[in-house]
């Protein structure tokens, strides 16, 4: 090389102003909590922008494995649903707390997140392999209080603790939360054996657990309409719609609670789905929220757009909720679905907050410097 380039590497290597390889940070499946085994999937590294708190990856139950990614704006809400949640199980102020929780799909920890988890003062782990095995060893040699899973697998795991005679290895008075799938019923009469209580806990890899039992764990949940039949409501979380549909009984209520009108072990898929259009944002200029519109619909597959007339500047966002494909011969009442803020649109104005802060942060790699 010429002096010149042996300079310039001299300098690069003494005062460099961005960081080598081994100089970036790193957030590891540790560091995430879900440092577990399944065999669903292959650990890759990724360069994660610091605007997201991290990645997930939905379960694909409805459709292809789709990224997700969760804002540090979102943190608040998910760690005041775990507090909610384990004070529901058992964990209050005058009750021994649940110290505990075996999980079965590591990624399931994605959807608290560990912050929120560490929050509450729950420990967790998973099993050495992907196996009903390996959950019921793991289970006895923890005592744990707590397990988290699909629940036709914890189903199968408890009828072969009874076929090889672990009644009295299992810990006693354990609760199941099932998740991940609609509840299997057959689970009930087999965790009655054993003494355990049985939840239903539903919600997504994007917006965190939603309902415990059929009761909502958020304040801005909402129930609207479904395309699905007179029998059904869509489920909407902070003026975001699900996708998700469930018959809601005030009468015979959910079964492991009474008081859960949310049947969501009755879940349909909601078709067509709602589409979200902004009409009214307390946002200074409309391009901020149209950023924020493509970062859900990239982050979360929501589909939200801008009314070209939105008003901005406004004491509350406004949400106007339209089916994607609206029946032409449809002589009914008008089938949109208005939501006003701040509370009932929470969510939104979350993942808003969250384009807000991204925006006023500088890009301090020199690549993505474009002029001076």
């Amino acid at each position: 090389m010429t002096d010149a380039l042996t300079l310039l590497e001299m300098a690069l290597d003494l005062d460099g102003n961005a960081p080598t390889l081994d100089e970036m940070p790193r957030r590891t499946l540790h560091d995430k909590g879900i440092a577990g085994p399944t065999a669903a999937h292959v650990i890759e590294e990724v360069h994660t922008p610091f605007n997201l708190s991290y990645l997930t990856f939905t379960t694909g139950s409805s459709a292809f494995q789709n990224i997700v990614g969760v804002t540090h704006a979102e943190l608040p809400a998910r760690a005041a649903v775990a507090r909610a949640l384990f004070a529901r199980l058992g964990s209050g102020p005058q009750t021994p707390p649940l110290r505990h929780m075996v999980v079965t799909y590591p990624p399931l920890v994605n959807v608290f997140s560990a912050p929120a988890l560490q929050d509450v003062g729950v420990t967790w782990s998973f099993l050495r392999r992907s196996s009903r095995d390996a959950l019921l060893l793991e289970v006895c040699k923890t005592q744990a209080q707590v397990i988290l899973g699909e629940s036709s697998f914890l189903r199968v795991a408890l009828q072969q603790a009874l076929d090889l005679g672990l009644e009295n290895d299992l810990p006693k008075g354990c609760v199941l939360l099932t998740a991940g799938t609609p509840l299997d019923l057959d689970l009930l009469p087999i965790a009655e054996r054993f003494g355990y209580s049985v939840h239903d806990l539903y919600g997504c890899q994007e917006f965190g657990w939603l309902t415990l039992d059929g009761v909502p764990l958020r304040d801005d949940i909402r129930l609207i309409a479904s395309p699905r039949g007179e029998a059904y409501r869509e489920l909407v979380v902070g003026g975001l719609p699900m996708g998700d549909s469930f018959i809601v009984s005030e009468t015979t209520g959910h079964v492991c609670d009474a008081a859960g009108a949310i049947i969501t072990y009755r879940r349909e898929r909601t078709y067509p789905e709602y589409e979200v259009i902004v009409t009214h944002t307390p946002c200074a200029a409309a391009e901020t929220v149209q950023k924020a519109a493509r970062t859900i619909l990239r982050i979360k597959g929501r589909v939200v757009k801008v009314d070209p007339a939105v008003q901005v500047g406004a004491p509350e966002t406004r949400l106007r909720l339209v089916p994607a494909l609206p029946d032409p011969d449809a002589n009914g009442p008008d089938p949109a679905v208005e939501i006003a803020g701040p509370v009932a649109t929470r969510m939104f104005d979350d993942l808003v907050s969250a384009q807000m802060a991204m925006q006023s942060t500088t890009k301090t790699d020199p690549t993505w410097i474009k002029r001076r």
